[in-house]
């Protein structure tokens, strides 16, 4: 396996610290030709950078300019320990240079934390007590609806699998659907959204689907909080108490402190903690540390981001 000459490159130095323990830092260093000064925007003309062949990062990648990418000649490829790569991808894959991002990664804990809410609505543990002692139908022969068909979704497909439940899926392409919205919010005891973040995708679940959904469902959004009509859940859940909706994304957030969706009992937020957190960050690194084994070994990468992903 070749070494290539590598460095971390990150707008906050602490941003590699969180994401890379010192065992992973250890590992980059032994498998690569490792420079150990981190590539900031204020060090990044008095850094030798046309050595670096290989980038390591994470949230707060530098976003490099034309000037920059020619004061580094010999970049070969960029290993993303993070998610989406939108912001500054375009420039680096145009110029042909290997792209690969940790997405796969970060839809693990994502699926994981569905995968939780969806067993839990099933039996309506989110609305039951002592006194309410509401039950939903539980976990055989009934029906799921996942919104999206994306990374997240596929894995959180194969995990419901073990379970006795009905899974619907409607396309990330909701022009190519062969069962609409309306019906999801229609026909399922549990909705979950796993749309990407997209204009297309701004209030595309609607007041009227909330207003829809079945006798004591639940609705789950781990996607965007743009994605839904915020307002119109929220006068939804005021006349309709048997429902529940569990954010974890929101349109705002923090919401302002006077929004209802404080003030509505049967909508329950999280401070979106869906994604990869504290240990579980760690995960993203390992992708790519293996991702860079494939790349130094000659191999197919896995985890690449080609141009078109990024037009679309």
């Amino acid at each position: 396996m070749k070494k290539f000459k590598a460095a971390f490159c990150n707008i906050n130095p602490e941003s590699i610290n969180r994401v890379y323990t010192a065992e992973q830092k250890k590992r980059i260093a032994e498998i690569t030709d490792f420079m150990p000064e981190i590539l900031t925007p204020e060090n990044f003309d008095t850094f030798n950078t046309a050595e670096v062949e290989v980038i390591f990062s994470t949230w707060g990648m530098m976003k490099f300019t034309p000037e920059q990418l020619k004061k580094l000649p010999n970049l070969k490829a960029v290993f993303y320990g993070a998610g989406a790569t939108e912001y500054f991808a375009l420039p680096i894959v145009q110029n042909g240079i290997k792209l690969s991002s940790a997405w796969q990664a970060n839809a693990v804990p994502v699926a994981e934390f569905t995968l939780a809410q969806i067993i839990l609505s099933m039996k309506n543990y989110f609305s039951n007590s002592w006194h309410n002692h509401i039950t939903g139908p539980g976990c055989y022969g009934e029906t799921v609806a996942l919104i999206g068909d994306g990374a997240i979704s596929r894995r959180l497909q194969n995990m419901l699998k073990n379970y006795d439940l009905k899974v619907l899926v409607v396309p990330t392409d909701l022009t190519k659907t062969t069962i609409s919205l309306e019906e999801v919010f229609k026909t399922a005891y549990v909705i979950s959204n796993h749309l990407p973040n997209s204009e297309f995708n701004r209030k595309v679940i609607t007041k009227e689907m909330f207003a829809s959904m079945r006798q004591g469902a639940t609705f789950i959004n781990t996607g965007r909080g743009p994605q839904i009509d915020e307002e119109g859940l929220i006068e939804v859940m005021k006349s309709r108490p048997d429902l529940t909706a569990l954010l974890d994304v929101l349109v705002t957030e923090p919401p302002a402190e006077d929004s209802e969706l404080y003030k509505v009992p049967n909508i329950r937020m999280t401070s979106h903690i869906a994604g990869s957190l504290n240990d579980e960050v760690h995960r993203m690194a390992d992708y790519m540390i293996d991702e860079y084994i494939r790349f130094a070994s000659g191999e197919e990468l896995k985890y690449e981001v080609f141009e078109e992903f990024l037009l679309k």
